[in-house]
């Protein structure tokens, strides 16, 4: 009887060995994951440098990982087994306190955070007659710490950034997150559900960035403030999938004196009469809404008076944490030029020259900042 079981165990784990390969191999892989709202990573290339600097055997393990069979559905049962656990923390998020949620931040490699504040630095010096501004903005477990649940605890982003900024000094303005973003706020910072800040917090750093610049920050009350959705669960209660959550809501800060803009998107060529999609809405992806999304490459132009406009022209090189602040810099700047550094491979110093721009913005988030590689293509 014993040696039935040991042969039944045997072939089920072959069988479900061989089931899985197979389903690998055959399900069609996706570039991007609506569930998880990012791109997933590609198949790795087999080269001898890849090799050698261990590039390879990293991006083969994420690709397996990234598209291991049905692998959505493992996570949601994962999630499951450990709530009744009553355990605080799945696929890498913590359930804290209030509603809120809490992406795991670790040490990071200092070393590598070095090179993509250098890069920053070294852009600056090399553009001297380009007035640069960067803005580093911690995530929520920046700022709610306090929040996290019983035992959690996160390296501290105010020493990160206040690294990355020492890094980049004598080059471009630093404007550090920590500093515009207040815990003590009585309105929500950032969505509890979600990695991205609230539209109140784009427009704090809206309202940083603008003091920085020399221009009038438009009031709150020159705003007509609406929510567009209250039913939105986003990235932190995908990739955990806790139960028993409040969904946000999302606010949109409309100008009360509307002013006309079009977007164009070069990745499809496409031009827009709104810089919001509404049927971003009725998806997964609510906070799409902002831009509609992410492009490598944009031009957001909008009809201001003279008198409004505080520049001609401006550069945004960007993470998605600037699709909420954009809107509110289309009411000084007539001319916006949009590139997100992860999917645009372009010359960016040859399109600052070919468009006749003289002001450019850094926005990144503390936890995309200090693993992103792409930011080393500012001195391609």
């Amino acid at each position: 009887m014993n040696k039935k079981t040991d042969r039944a165990l045997a072939y089920g784990f072959i069988a479900a060995l061989f089931s899985m390969s197979f389903a690998f191999v055959a399900l069609p892989n996706q570039a991007f994951s609506e569930t998880e709202n990012r791109t997933l990573q590609s198949s790795p290339k087999l080269t001898w440098s890849n090799l050698w600097s261990k590039k390879f055997a990293e991006e083969a393990e994420n690709y397996v990982t990234d598209h291991f069979p049905f692998r959505d559905r493992w996570v949601w049962m994962k999630s499951g087994l450990e709530q009744i656990r009553l355990q605080q923390e799945n696929n890498g998020i913590y359930k804290g306190k209030d509603g809120y949620l809490f992406e795991k931040f670790a040490e990071p490699d200092y070393e590598k955070a070095a090179k993509y504040a250098e890069a920053i630095k070294r852009f600056a010096e090399r553009n001297p007659q380009a007035n640069a501004t960067f803005v580093l903005a911690p995530t929520s477990i920046g700022v709610y710490a306090e929040r996290l649940p019983w035992l959690a605890s996160a390296y501290p982003q105010s020493k990160v950034n206040a690294y990355i900024a020492n890094k980049t000094e004598g080059g471009p303005t630093f404007l550090n997150g920590d500093d515009f973003l207040s815990p003590d706020s009585d309105k929500p910072l950032y969505y509890r559900t979600d990695h991205h800040w609230t539209t109140y917090g784009a427009y704090l750093a809206y309202r940083a960035y603008a003091k920085e610049m020399g221009w009038k920050p438009k009031p709150e009350s020159e705003f007509d403030i609406r929510t567009v959705t209250s039913s939105f669960l986003g990235s932190y209660h995908t990739k955990s999938q806790f139960s028993g959550l409040s969904p946000d809501s999302i606010q949109a800060y409309l100008p009360k004196q509307p002013v006309k803009t079009t977007a164009y998107v070069a990745d499809t060529d496409e031009t827009f009469d709104s810089l919001y999609a509404p049927e971003y809405l009725d998806k997964k992806d609510k906070y799409s809404y902002f831009l509609g999304g992410v492009h490598a490459l944009m031009e957001i132009k909008t009809e201001l008076a003279p008198e409004a406009s505080s520049l001609d022209k401006l550069l945004v090189i960007k993470d998605s944490y600037a699709h909420s602040v954009i809107p509110f810099l289309t009411l000084h700047v007539p001319d916006i030029h949009v590139i997100d550094i992860r999917y645009y491979n372009g010359s960016i110093d040859g399109y600052m020259k070919e468009h006749g721009i003289r002001n450019v913005l850094l926005l990144f988030n503390t936890a995309t900042f200090v693993d992103n590689a792409s930011l080393l293509k500012l001195n391609d």
